[in-house]
């Protein structure tokens, strides 16, 4: 099984006729996404190689049925393409656009209160069930099929090295997601952990966090409430200086909350398998996952 997303996804992209959009759309059906419709205003009735453009996401899910988007809209314009994707009832919204205002996202959040949409990112990588569904800019070759381990991430290029080592000692995922690294995000750890802890075929976890914030130590309590798998942990920025932002808009460290050795003790103080060193994390995960 997998969380979220699967071969049954059918997925439309906001802003397919531009660059990056068309880019990614063909690399996400090249992996074998069932990609059914693109939308971009005042482009509707073209075709972006074989896939339908539409000028909105209301006609595009009417005339395809599509379930899922994937968002490649510029910053200005990207809290607007989200609410219309919730409000045209997409039921996965996964935006990769880097750069919008914490006041747009704010008016995005509040929208989707009353929408049975699950956003994931904005400033995110997406997300992949390996072998059925890639929504995101990752690179597909690294994932392997089969599970047991689920990967949830603030970083898009940690994702990828922590799957790769998973990948090289044979550990397959079931899904792997970034949820984003800006301030304020859709989809959360907790949410992440809830689903994966829920889901039959994941035998462990795997949860890569940051400094900023105070999101790590809330899971980790989840964690040791509600999860009964496996879980390991890694958290970037253990010497990143005080007070100076590293990486992400929201991984800046402000007062005495959000470092990276708080996060790390509550970690280990939820039950939490805690690997300090990135170089050996898909070792650490085959000795921790051995029994699963």
């Amino acid at each position: 099984m997998s969380i979220f997303v699967n071969r049954d996804t059918r997925l439309l992209v906001q802003g397919i006729t531009g660059r990056e959009g068309r880019f990614h759309t063909r690399q996400c059906i090249a992996y074998g996404t069932n990609v059914v419709a693109g939308v971009t205003p005042g482009k509707g009735g073209r075709k972006m190689d074989d896939v339908p453009v539409f000028n909105t996401v209301c006609t595009a899910v009417e005339k395809t049925g599509a379930n899922a988007s994937m968002i490649f809209v510029p910053p200005p314009f990207a809290a607007d393409a989200i609410m219309e994707a919730a409000d045209a009832g997409i039921e996965i919204i996964v935006a990769i656009t880097e750069g919008i205002p914490v006041s747009d996202m704010m008016k995005v959040k509040n929208f989707m209160l009353n929408k049975k949409s699950r956003l994931i990112g904005p400033n995110c990588p997406g997300i992949i069930t390996p072998g059925e569904c890639k929504i995101g800019i990752m690179p597909g070759s690294i994932h392997r099929p089969g599970g047991p381990v689920g990967v949830i991430s603030r970083s898009g290029t940690l994702t990828y090295e922590v799957v790769h080592q998973l990948s090289r000692h044979g550990l397959g995922q079931t899904t792997c997601l970034g949820i984003g690294g800006d301030p304020v995000v859709g989809t959360s750890f907790i949410e992440c952990l809830d689903a994966f802890e829920k889901d039959t075929e994941t035998g462990g976890i795997v949860i890569v966090g940051e400094i900023g914030g105070a999101e790590e130590e809330e899971a980790s309590e989840f964690v040791r409430k509600n999860v009964t798998k496996p879980v390991v942990g890694f958290v970037a920025g253990l010497t990143a200086p005080r007070g100076r932002r590293m990486g992400h808009a929201g991984a800046i460290v402000s007062g005495g909350s959000g470092t990276a050795q708080g996060k790390v003790a509550a970690m280990r103080e939820s039950g939490i398998h805690v690997c300090e060193n990135l170089g050996t994390i898909g070792e650490f995960c085959a000795e921790v996952f051995s029994e699963i």
